[in-house]
């Protein structure tokens, strides 16, 4: 891939993490177990424990994420290699984390996706907020994906072609 090009997704790339990390990071400090918790129950306490838990980190993937391509863009002369590992960690940290969550407290089926309907499915009935920040972080952790795709396993398959003798 070029490097103008890598140096351009780079760019848009922590653009739109840093969508993510505004939108996580103002839902999780505005609410907290108890004002998630409706109903004093086991199971809707253990969705929405689970739910922050991921929340938290997807949002600790993303920073770190946004970071290294921070530091990246920044240096006097672009780094092709380095973008390029920071972009494929986007992939396998921040948008794994955001479609495979350890908690299950929701998932993706893929059935919707072409349907205009929103492709995530929570395991139980969220309340608005909790609902709204993971629809609206489903949209840029699409796009995300859909620009990365590359750094899914072509990446890795081009690297170890390089790097064997000829």
């Amino acid at each position: 891939m070029p490097a103008m090009k890598i140096k351009s997704l780079a760019e848009s790339t922590r653009d739109k993490l840093k969508a993510a990390i505004v939108q996580i990071e103002e839902f999780l400090n505005n609410n907290a177990l108890p004002q998630l918790v409706q109903e004093n129950n086991e199971q809707t306490q253990s969705f929405y424990s689970g739910l922050l838990s991921d929340m938290r980190h997807l949002l600790v993937f993303s920073e770190v994420a946004y970071e290294k391509l921070g530091a990246v863009l920044r240096r006097p002369n672009f780094d092709v290699e380095l973008a390029e590992r920071a972009l494929y960690d986007v992939y396998h940290n921040g948008v794994n984390a955001f479609f495979y969550p350890k908690n299950e407290c929701y998932s993706e089926d893929g059935r919707y996706a072409y349907t205009g309907q929103d492709a995530i499915r929570f395991r139980m009935k969220p309340i608005r907020v909790a609902r709204d920040v993971v629809l609206s972080a489903s949209r840029i952790y699409e796009e995300l994906r859909d620009d990365l795709s590359y750094y899914e396993s072509d990446y890795l398959t081009q690297r170890r072609m390089q790097n064997q003798p000829k």
